[in-house]
């Protein structure tokens, strides 16, 4: 599917067993929810499983006062139609109450204040990667509203969260977190989620220029992506959902259909039979997915948690070589301008030594996870081995072979496992063929034909076979860019340090690098 095209998640009615809120169980125990969460391979909706939080009632006027007078960091960016993604080093910043944030958000006209030099027509402001720690730091009992335990994550709440408040347009440009996986709750407004596998990361052109640690960023502007500049994007295969807050839905009831089975309530008006059906959905992005979110709502209020696993410990190692290298690079090319290429939230030093003593801690912290891991540290060690002395320069596997309970990524049973629990409490976010619909609000709507057949089996042949086409166009992808390249090579090149910086610190060349220094760790 072409790159410019948008692929939408398909739309199913998503209802629990039972009634509405606080009659009905949630669809699947922490237990069952956290397996399904270590097996999954693509972004999936959770539905129901969130309906008694308290925080499914907060919203940015509940905020304002809980946080009254709180001074809060917002980034400001313009509504434009540039090619060009707006990177955090590209923003304006302000300190700012939400109190005065909302005020601005009315769109007056003679505002003051923080925000008197930003036209609301012509800018977005957000307030992202807002750590519930340092925000509620003097209201702690907040935190019990925001329970992940119910996801399997014993003891998890706001504590392990964080929030994120935006004004319509406001977004984070296409980028990968290079550790763990993500669930999203959405409180207030809806937001437009722009998803892309791992497999297509050669299409997407990675940078790590701005630098922060754990996000490697995309070149290219997804919602309106140059082409001509970027012609490898154009074979992305995109993945989109809205997500909103929970929301109850009224529907004509079909007799017969496969709606049977995911109907909540059945009711009679005026001789049509209808039924209410309630939406409280999480989202989750397995490890690496490459996503761009966009607010399409005046006011959006969410809050996320980043889930730690067992592949962290290996990434740790190759984020320590590309925090060497790139520091190392810039630093030399302009000792006086950092703040050019280095992200605002990152705020460690940048010196060799500490880099370097940054590098030694990541790789001792590896071994360290291999002695004390269930797994037998000589087999673990044997894999790196084996790998290097067959130069098969790949992505080890000691992670998979460390993981516990039933789930086996190594053989794929545990992606078939998790296929099989799709339904309607468990929508994958599949790419699709048609455009999406605005005002349909990112509902879910399907007659089920299309998503999954008996115990999911129809779903994963479908997955498994459209999986490997998209690893065998990636493999081809650098190459394939080095022959487009040179059908019209410039009489005259000039490489940046950029340019340099893209090629060594590739995400597969550090994977290449940190095996090769764990190897000569042996």
């Amino acid at each position: 599917m072409a790159a410019g095209s948008e692929a939408t998640i398909p739309k199913i009615l998503a209802a629990g067993a039972g009634g509405e809120e606080g009659e009905h169980a949630k669809p699947f125990t922490p237990e069952k929810a956290k397996e399904i969460i270590m097996s999954l391979q693509q972004p999936a909706i959770f539905c129901n499983m969130v309906f008694d939080w308290p925080a499914r009632h907060w919203n940015a006027e509940y905020l304002s006062e809980v946080l009254h007078g709180k001074q809060i960091r917002f980034r400001m960016g313009m509504k434009s139609t540039s090619t060009v993604p707006q990177f955090e080093t590209t923003c304006s910043y302000v300190e700012a109450t939400l109190e005065e944030f909302l005020t601005w958000n009315c769109d007056q006209s003679s505002i003051s204040g923080p925000f008197r030099d930003y036209d609301h027509s012509k800018f977005w402001a957000y307030a992202d990667y807002k750590y519930f720690l340092s925000l509620f730091e003097d209201k702690t009992d907040i935190f019990q509203d925001v329970k992940w335990s119910d996801f399997g994550f014993p003891g998890r709440n706001g504590q392990e969260s964080t929030l994120w408040i935006g004004s319509l347009g406001a977004h984070t440009t296409c980028h990968l977190d290079s550790y763990g996986c993500n669930l999203v709750f959405q409180v207030q407004g809806r937001k437009r989620w722009h998803l892309f596998p791992p497999e297509d990361t050669p299409f997407l052109y990675p940078t790590r220029i701005p630098y922060e640690e754990s996000s490697v960023f995309s070149k290219i502007n997804v919602v309106n992506p140059d082409l001509k500049r970027f012609p490898q994007f154009q074979k992305a295969q995109r993945h989109m959902v809205t997500l909103n807050p929970g929301q109850v839905l009224e529907r004509k009831w079909e007799e017969g259909t496969q709606l049977l089975l995911l109907v909540k309530r059945r009711m009679d008006f005026g001789g049509r039979q209808k039924m209410r059906v309630l939406f409280i959905r999480v989202l989750f992005v397995p490890r690496h997915w490459w996503h761009y979110v966009e607010s399409i709502d005046p006011v959006t209020v969410s809050i996320n948690s980043w889930i730690e696993l067992e592949e962290d410990h290996l990434a740790r190692v190759e984020e320590a070589i590309t925090r060497m290298l790139v520091c190392a690079l810039k630093t030399a090319e302009n000792p006086q301008n950092t703040r050019a290429w280095l992200n605002p939230t990152e705020v460690e030093e940048t010196s060799h030594e500490v880099n370097c003593c940054y590098l030694n801690a990541a790789v001792s912290a590896f071994f360290d996870h291999c002695r004390t891991s269930k797994v037998v540290e000589i087999q673990t060690l044997r894999t790196y081995g084996d790998h290097m002395k067959k130069e098969e320069f790949s992505v080890c596997d000691h992670v998979e072979v460390g993981q516990t309970g039933s789930q086996n990524l190594t053989t794929g049973i545990g992606k078939l496992e998790a296929a099989s629990h799709f339904g309607p409490d468990l929508v994958p976010v599949a790419q699709r063929s048609e455009e999406p619909s605005s005002e349909r609000g990112g509902m879910f709507e399907s007659d089920g034909k299309d998503f999954v057949d008996k115990d999911g089996e129809h779903f994963a042949k479908l997955r498994c076979a459209k999986r490997q086409q998209i690893m065998s166009n990636s493999e081809n992808a650098v190459e394939e860019e080095i022959v487009s390249n040179t059908t019209a090579v410039p009489s005259q090149t000039f490489i940046s340090t950029d340019d340099l910086l893209d090629c060594l610190v590739n995400p597969q060349v550090t994977r290449i690098v940190a095996q090769l220094l764990i190897q000569r760790s042996l």
